[in-house]
């Protein structure tokens, strides 16, 4: 038994050996044959691309480099004959591949494909030679993409397409309103742009490519209410005029045309969205309301009384004016407002100035109780003109009152001197002239108001003297002349040479001024309560006298031949000195000197052209 268990045993172990010899001669057969295939394989397409491997579609195993290259060539011809539509909502551009700067690369994309299964180790090799044998492999071709040529074309492109924003507007044309529709910014987005146009032609496809903008749209909203309020501002004529119970200038017409180019139209942000406000141009309503100022303007002024000597009180004769000013910013603002709130009668703001002194004062609360000084100068042979300005001056004191304390100007008070005042032409001097002028006449009341305040005992804060001396202003009541009046003149010129006195008593001054035409005659009161002051004065009289020159002798072409006329009149220089001293009481309170210088003064004469005996031969004409 043990012997026949021991033969089966070596007959297993001798098939077992038979077999594996057979499989080990097998495999080493089959190895053989596969090495000589590979062998075969790799011989057979040395210098050639492998089975299996297309460029684009394009069959191009079996081919050497130079032949797939002339057939990928011949086979793709996307960059020419391809079409790519670029579209902009309703609007399209037609553009072939080639012109946007695609080219095929033949060469390299047949040299690619030949590399295929020739690079990379051993078994990846052999890998993806089986791999293209087996399920084929379809390259890509190369291609060269010129981003300059697509890009100068997208860039002509948006030339097109590209339009600014244009925000809506309101614009008045003439007096009426007119809406401007707004405009959608749009930008084309070209880098963007290229990007689609470059990815849809590497699938060399013909393809639609959107341009790729960029909207900005109008933030503008609500013209429509603008509009609306501006030609209701502009249906009829806005009319300015003073406040109620305000009277004596206006009303002003703002007509439409006018008002149409005082409105402005305001741009507002909100948030993201804006519109536009319609306002009244501020510099254009200051600029009217400037011009219309003048004619508000009134300045304050004190009631004016005269002293009733019998009741000793105060009779109005002038009321007080309260003074008015226009207020430009304030008007402004209300105009403004009151316009855009549809208005069209709108009353102009005022500012108000109060007078000192009002129609209900009275003369105890003034301090006045009485007659302080009352001064007369006579103008004996003065002509209409001069007396027509004496008169129209002096209108301007009566009723005067001065504070206590305070400087008066005669000059402020007088005001301008002009025809429209009421004053005539009449002989003036005039520098180193005397010549006719409007005003003449009016020193006569500077005289008469500076000696008044002399002799009452008033601080003289500015005097001027007459160039010459004059005779009206030394003449008596007598028509007589009175040397020792010499250097009691003033004269006045507005708004260069002025007289100036203080009252420097606790009480108000009223002044009162009568001229009397038929005796020659003006008469200037101050009314207050005496403080006791009296005033004592010497004077050298004229001195150092210096003889008038000889007469001067003019022609006249206005003259008529033989015609002689006397414009001017002889008066001897002199200097005169004269000191004045007040008291209260006993006690000097101040005490002053006015000198006067007068110059020499020559008569002169004009005549007509051809008049015999001119000049006289023993005179020389001065000029």
């Amino acid at each position: 038994m043990r012997a026949a268990s021991s033969r089966r045993i070596n007959r297993n172990q001798e098939l077992l050996e038979q077999v594996l010899l057979a499989l080990m001669l097998g495999f080493t057969a089959f190895f053989l044959m596969v090495g000589f295939w590979l062998v075969g394989f790799q011989v057979w397409y040395l210098g050639r691309i492998y089975p299996g491997v297309s460029v684009a579609g394009v069959e191009i195993g079996g081919l050497d480099p130079s032949q797939a290259a002339a057939k990928i060539a011949e086979q793709i011809v996307y960059p020419q004959t391809g079409h790519i539509l670029i579209s902009d909502q309703d609007k399209t551009w037609a553009i072939k591949p080639l012109e946007a700067g695609l080219f095929l690369d033949a060469e390299t994309s047949a040299q690619t494909a030949f590399k295929y299964g020739r690079s990379g180790s051993l078994f990846r090799r052999l890998d993806e030679q089986l791999n293209a044998r087996q399920n084929k492999r379809d390259l890509p071709p190369n291609l060269i993409f010129d981003q300059r040529m697509a890009f100068q074309y997208l860039t002509r492109l948006a030339e097109e397409v590209n339009q600014p924003l244009v925000e809506p507007s309101i614009s008045v044309e003439g007096t009426s309103v007119a809406i401007h529709p707004g405009q959608v910014g749009r930008s084309v987005d070209i880098p963007a742009t290229l990007e689609r146009l470059t990815a849809q032609m590497q699938t060399l496809r013909d393809g639609i490519v959107p341009l790729v903008v960029t909207e900005t749209q109008p933030t503008i909203i609500d013209l429509d209410a603008q509009a609306e309020l501006a030609q209701r501002i502009l249906s009829e004529p806005v009319l300015l005029s003073l406040p109620a119970g305000q009277e004596g200038a206006g009303p002003w017409n703002i007509e439409p045309v006018d008002m149409a180019k005082m409105l402005v139209f305001e741009r507002q942000q909100d948030g993201d969205s804006a519109r536009y406000q319609i306002a009244i141009s501020e510099q254009k309503l200051r600029a009217l309301l400037s011009e219309i100022a003048p004619q508000i303007k009134l300045d304050p002024a004190d009631a004016r009384f005269i002293f009733n000597d019998d009741t000793h009180q105060l009779d109005l004769i002038q009321s007080a004016v309260i003074g008015r000013t226009l207020d430009i910013e304030n008007s402004i603002r209300t105009v403004q407002q009151r316009v855009l709130a549809g208005e069209h009668v709108i009353p102009l703001e005022l500012v108000l100035t109060p007078p000192r002194i009002t129609n209900e004062v009275t003369a105890e609360q003034l301090g006045i109780t009485g007659l302080v000084r009352s001064e007369i100068s006579y103008f004996y042979g003065s002509g209409a003109a001069r007396v027509q300005n004496i008169q129209a001056a002096a209108s301007r004191f009566h009723g005067l009152l001065i504070a206590p304390g305070e400087t008066f100007s005669m000059a402020a008070a007088l005001g301008d001197i002009s025809l429209d005042n009421g004053y005539a032409e009449a002989l003036i001097i005039y520098g180193d002239r005397t010549i006719k002028g409007v005003g003449g006449g009016v020193c006569q009341v500077s005289t008469t108001l500076f000696r008044a305040a002399f002799f009452a005992g008033f601080p003289i804060v500015e005097r001027h003297a007459h160039a010459y001396r004059v005779s009206y202003y030394e003449k008596t009541a007598g028509n007589e002349i009175d040397p020792n009046l010499a250097g009691l003149d003033a004269t006045v010129f507005v708004p260069l040479v002025d007289l100036k006195f203080t009252n420097d008593t606790p009480y108000w001054l009223l002044m009162e001024t009568y001229v009397s035409p038929t005796y020659s005659t003006i008469n200037w009161k101050f009314y207050s309560t005496p403080d006791g002051r009296s005033v004592q004065w010497d004077t050298t009289g004229p001195v150092d006298i210096v003889k008038a020159p000889k007469p001067i002798y003019r022609e006249n072409p206005e003259l008529a031949t033989g015609e002689v006329k006397q414009v001017d009149w002889p008066a001897d220089g002199a200097d005169v000195t004269v000191n004045r001293r007040v008291y209260k009481g006993d006690t000097l309170l101040f005490q002053d000197t006015f000198r006067t210088h007068y110059q020499p003064w020559q008569a002169i004469y004009e005549y007509g052209p051809g008049t015999d005996g001119m000049p006289p031969p023993q005179e020389s004409e001065e000029n």
